[in-house]
């Protein structure tokens, strides 16, 4: 079983890492292929960043200067000194969900061998790779020498590097990330039964997926599977944190819906 994030625009670049795991810090899989988008953005001024991105001056500035700051030489590979496991960077309501800074050693470990946070720079990462703050965006329609944008240019390469990790022993990946970044993984080139779990709330006598919930909820169960160490996906249906529970009836073997009463909003 093997589970898919997507990354968080919010970074946290202040706290240090809680735990000791320095022997299992590592660098992303896809480094090169990131090296070769930075070229790209670093010549990009912080007008066209806010054209591109459409976000702020300010954000734009902050992200041109971060651009400006990868020098190939002295940057990569990543050091702790410099960079920052990925887990930890991330911030949002997912990872509030996940709530990493407050897991046990072991705990991180299972992340590290069950979890894949895709990103729009680095394509693919495990939990503990070492990256640098950034800003890019899965759909941003970023040209480069292999498109018109970021699905074009990483192409099969994050799905290949998706069956690598992925457990043989039930080939089964949980998709918690948003379709944004799901579309970036080449379903032709996939070996693996896709799950998507979904998660909805109830809002005036009705059940719908509200995007905050959702997106915590989907760290909460990645956390879920964690703590407890689960090893199969069928043990996610006992998935009760913040009073959510598996809903059979609604469910397929595609997709797994879990419901919350409207009185549990934790």
């Amino acid at each position: 079983m093997y589970f898919l994030l997507s990354p968080a625009k919010s970074l946290n670049e202040k706290d240090n890492v809680p735990i000791n795991v320095a022997d299992q810090y590592s660098q992303p899989a896809l480094i090169e292929a990131a090296c070769e988008l930075m070229k790209t953005l670093k010549q990009k001024d912080p007008i066209d960043l806010m054209q591109l991105m459409k976000i702020s001056d300010k954000i734009a500035q902050l992200n041109s200067e971060r651009n400006q700051a990868w020098c190939w030489s002295k940057t990569v590979p990543f050091t702790i000194d410099t960079a920052k496991p990925a887990v930890y960077l991330f911030d949002g309501d997912v990872y509030t969900g996940l709530d990493v800074y407050d897991m046990k050693k072991q705990t991180v470990e299972y992340l590290n061998t069950h979890v894949g946070i895709l990103s729009g720079l680095y394509g693919l990462l495990k939990p503990l790779d070492l990256i640098l703050p950034y800003r890019l965006e899965m759909g941003t329609k970023l040209a480069n020498n292999k498109g018109d944008n970021l699905y074009n240019f990483w192409d099969k390469q994050i799905a290949e590097l998706i069956n690598k990790r992925i457990p043989t022993t039930d080939n089964v990946l949980i998709n918690l990330a948003s379709n944004e970044y799901f579309k970036s993984v080449d379903k032709k080139t996939l070996n693996a039964k896709v799950i998507t779990p979904r998660f909805e709330d109830e809002k005036n006598g009705k059940f719908k997926v509200i995007s905050f919930y959702a997106k915590k909820a989907r760290g909460l169960m990645v956390k879920y599977a964690a703590d407890n160490q689960l090893t199969s996906a069928e043990q996610l249906k006992d998935f009760n944190l913040a009073g959510y529970y598996y809903c059979p009836e609604l469910s397929d073997d595609k997709t797994w819906t879990f419901r919350r009463d409207e009185n549990i909003t934790a």
